[in-house]
């Protein structure tokens, strides 16, 4: 009789999540959890972590990327992405937006995800670079607008490579995929199934283009509104109030002194 009881790890990881709990004990318990109700030992249990970890030792390689960044931004990698990008003054941030998911879906189709990524170029380079380009485009930012426009740098970054890396051949989901339909008896090369899905790779593109297009002049519309309320409480300061025009230590009033 087939025991669900090793589910359990499930409910603990949609638990887990929910509460937002750190991912690395989640998962852990979860495991352990799912361990212990199939009749594992802890003996057991140990074995089939320290087996998981040999073989995915390899993916350790991608912390070594992270000391190198932070070493970068210390040397200021992120004021000199500012600086760089200021310098294309037609830029738009919809325009460098569609551009990022452009180069990382065709990258992650060939195969190469790590060459990018949040740690790679999302925070050191991408954010820098989408909030000079809003400010100029746009204006000052605030706190809200300014974590908006890194949340969409970082959407853009993930769509392009889970739509993109699907289409790379050898690609593990490409190969489960093969692997599932050999089961059933029915014979599929990897090409076949990555050029299946070109088209939703194509789709994503174009509707995660559009989302952008569509967070710019929302963006833009909410910062306008936010502006005029400042603006028309300035205008309707009567003469002599605190702040207002000509009031006494205003800027440019008569016997205002400047500090130096």
């Amino acid at each position: 009789m087939t025991s669900y009881w090793p589910l359990l790890g499930v409910a603990v990881v949609v638990a887990g999540f929910a509460l937002k709990r750190n991912p690395m004990v989640v998962v852990v318990t979860a495991g352990l959890v799912s361990g212990f109700a199939a009749g594992k030992s802890p003996g057991d249990l140990l074995e089939l972590f320290g087996t998981a970890f040999v073989n995915s030792r390899s993916l350790l390689m991608l912390t070594l990327t992270l000391p190198v960044i932070g070493v970068l931004e210390r040397a200021g990698l992120r004021e000199r992405a500012r600086t760089w990008i200021l310098g294309f003054t037609r830029l738009t941030l919809a325009g460098l937006l569609i551009a990022y998911l452009t180069i990382r879906q065709v990258l992650a189709m060939f195969g190469l995800i790590h060459i990018a990524g949040p740690a790679q170029t999302v925070r050191p380079l991408l954010a820098p670079m989408t909030e000079a380009t809003a400010t100029r485009q746009l204006g000052a930012l605030d706190d809200d607008a300014r974590e908006r426009v890194r949340s969409m740098s970082a959407a853009t970054d993930n769509v392009g490579l889970f739509f993109g890396e699907d289409v790379f051949l050898a690609f593990g989901a490409v190969l489960l995929i093969k692997a599932f339909f050999d089961n059933q008896g029915i014979h599929l090369e990897p090409l076949t199934i990555g050029l299946w899905a070109l088209p939703t790779a194509i789709a994503a593109f174009v509707i995660h283009a559009v989302r952008i297009i569509i967070f710019e002049r929302r963006l833009r519309r909410r910062l306008v509104r936010s502006r005029v309320p400042v603006a028309v409480a300035t205008a309707a300061s009567p003469p002599g109030a605190p702040g207002a025009p000509g009031a006494p230590g205003a800027p440019g009033a008569p016997g205002a002194r400047e500090e130096r």
